[in-house]
């Protein structure tokens, strides 16, 4: 798949911590062991006294990072979409056809990282989980209003409106282009969710990559039939 160089810094939104966790080794270990541990629990069973044990630190201490574990979560979900947006840039580089550019940011969205890789310090298979299964938490709830002031969802929309402008290139009157990538997006979490817990939800197989293919074909149908 379409892997950027490590040495790339990943922008994150101020907003979402009080001390940058790239700035010293305890901030490090926070993102790294939270990664390890909302993977593993789940987040609702996640808890800011669970990490500080783990770490061998006090709670004090990582609230000086970040005010609450919804700013966590919120910080490693913006750092994944930010990550895909350089993922999307690297893999759109030098190339002309805006449907092979589509192509591939449909690959990327519905691309499940299965080996244990990392970036830096970020194990990126257990993060690309916690996108999968924990990333609409951070929108569904009833902060999301305060929180989308404050810029908290400011990567996820970039990416989705880059991969929107990508459609319009194949189709500039298609009217529903956000609407579109984001539920392309959202499904492909959930029917990634489905195989692995609910198989009779969805259809897989073991050769071919069924929800790439499921999603290309409904985003390309949708544009086609609005061209004319």
């Amino acid at each position: 798949m379409f892997e950027l160089p490590t040495t790339i810094p990943i922008q994150v939104n101020s907003k979402l911590y009080l001390k940058d966790p790239n700035s010293s080794d305890l901030g490090v270990k926070i993102i790294a062991k939270s990664i390890d541990m909302i993977n593993s629990m789940g987040y609702e069973d996640f808890t800011i006294r669970k990490l500080a044990q783990a770490i061998n630190s006090t709670e004090a201490s990582i609230y000086r990072y970040f005010e609450s574990k919804q700013k966590l979560l919120l910080y490693l979900i913006s750092w994944y979409w930010s990550w895909m947006e350089y993922r999307l840039a690297f893999a759109t580089t030098n190339i002309s056809s805006p449907k092979v550019k589509l192509e591939r940011a449909i690959s990327l969205i519905t691309d499940k990282i299965d080996n244990d890789e990392k970036y830096n310090y970020v194990n990126l298979k257990k993060l690309n989980s916690i996108a999968f299964t924990e990333s609409t938490k951070s929108f569904l709830n009833k902060e999301v209003d305060k929180e989308n002031k404050n810029g908290a969802y400011s990567e996820y929309k970039k990416f989705v409106e880059k991969v929107s402008d990508i459609v319009l290139e194949l189709n500039p009157k298609y009217k529903f282009p956000n609407m579109l990538i984001s539920t392309v997006i959202e499904g492909a979490h959930l029917q990634h969710h489905f195989t692995d817990h609910l198989p009779r939800l969805t259809n897989t197989s073991t050769k071919d990559n069924h929800i790439e293919l499921f999603f290309t074909d409904i985003v390309f149908k949708s544009i086609t039939t609005t061209k004319k």
